[in-house]
């Protein structure tokens, strides 16, 4: 009699328990065949919403971790385990590792602002947190920079948001700016003229806003020209280069002296 008592206890436990566990696993699967719904319709609506790929690859990611806990949490919560606690124990490890990471979350945020306002965008050129070169590639954590001579920088992106930015490649056009100096003693007018002929020479040199010559300083040893002219910002750098070697060679041609720093010193016998 009393071993029957306890094979109907058993099957009592076992029937009740077992549809406990069979609910859970239920629970458990449903739960990630819909969290998978649910992660593939978020990244459809942010593709739609025109939602950068970087930043919606992220969110779609703690969307999963975040649903992944909580089915977790309630095929617990069936089995009759109290989840208060593991929900105290969750909130004070997430304490810990924010604590632990915050430089990291700090660079998590804004790379999210990165790529929401988008300061800049693969392929152009910036100077931030004193780094200059051409954005590679952007991620939640850090910008990589490929600099003129083809080094690969890393550059944390709190550095970035917490500094300035210069995007070089943001505006269609730029504007080079030169300084030629010329001796006290040459024609200032065959100077300026010179200088006036050379650059709407050039094809690359635009002529809407017209290049701007002009005598910028009476120097200690030269009378020095301020010349800005406006170019694609593509063409940027080759006009720089040529028109100081195009400048040296016409000004030897033409007699026009390019002086250096000197002194005249005077004695008395």
């Amino acid at each position: 009699m009393e071993n029957d008592n306890m094979i109907s206890m058993a099957m009592t436990y076992i029937s009740i328990y077992g549809l406990k566990v069979l609910g859970s696993l239920a629970i458990f699967y449903i739960g990630k065949w819909a969290i998978k719904i649910v992660c593939s319709l978020s990244a459809k609506i942010m593709k739609k919403s025109n939602v950068d790929e970087t930043l919606s690859k992220f969110l779609v990611k703690v969307i999963n971790g975040l649903l992944f806990v909580m089915v977790i949490l309630a095929a617990l919560n069936n089995l009759g385990v109290d989840t208060t606690s593991f929900i105290a124990i969750f909130g004070a490890a997430g304490l810990a590792i924010g604590l632990a990471f915050k430089d990291t979350f700090s660079n998590i945020g804004a790379g999210v602002l990165l790529i929401f306002f988008k300061p800049f965008k693969v392929g152009d050129v910036i100077s931030a947190a004193g780094e200059t070169g051409c954005v590679e590639e952007i991620t939640v954590f850090s910008t990589l920079l490929t600099t003129p001579d083809n080094k690969q920088i890393i550059i944390p992106n709190g550095g970035i948001v917490g500094g300035n930015i210069t995007n070089f490649s943001k505006k269609e056009t730029r504007r080079v700016d030169f300084v030629f100096g010329i001796g006290y003693d040459d024609d200032l007018k065959l100077a300026k003229s010179t200088l006036e002929e050379i650059f709407n020479a050039d094809e690359r040199v635009l002529k809407d806003p017209k290049p701007f010559v002009a005598v910028g300083e009476l120097a200690d040893s030269s009378v020095n020209f301020t010349v800005r002219v406006w170019v694609k910002s593509g063409d940027y750098w080759g006009v720089y280069f040529d028109s100081i070697e195009k400048v040296k060679l016409t000004f030897d041609e033409k007699k026009i002296s390019i002086p250096y720093p000197q002194m005249d010193i005077h004695t008395n016998n």
